[in-house]
């Protein structure tokens, strides 16, 4: 197995993990990898992402399981920047968009469908 490379930035960053569940449906979870593959994704929900501080987004799968790890600045807001993202162009029909593939309430944000995930265990100090 081979690891993820990182990367660095210039000052500290913070991390936010969450989780989401897909529908269990190979035809759809195939459908769901494809449209997340580089270059498809829509353009306007790159730039918000990236509007709204965030640094980093990745996003990983096992199965229905999908875990996405978010990386910001420290002084980064959570709830405003998620607040900000759901009002900027086409994030919300891409929301609907992907809702077809996720276990989640038609018309939900990003927000209401990725759950945060507590970390229990760290190495470094």
């Amino acid at each position: 197995m081979e690891g993820y490379r990182v990367k660095q930035y210039q000052e500290p960053v913070k991390r936010y993990c969450q989780t989401l569940e897909l529908r269990d449906n190979p035809e759809l979870i195939a459908e769901y990898r494809k449209r997340h593959g580089r270059g498809n994704a829509w353009p306007e929900i790159l730039e918000g992402i990236r509007r709204v501080g965030i640094l980093e987004m990745e996003i990983y799968i096992l199965g229905t399981r999908l875990f996405m790890i978010v990386e910001t600045p420290l002084d980064f807001d959570w709830d405003e920047a998620m607040a900000r993202l759901a009002t900027l162009p086409r994030q919300q029909e891409w929301e609907d968009y992907m809702a077809v593939f996720q276990q989640a309430e038609a018309g939900a944000s990003s927000a209401e469908k990725w759950q945060p995930m507590e970390r229990m265990f760290h190495l470094y100090e």
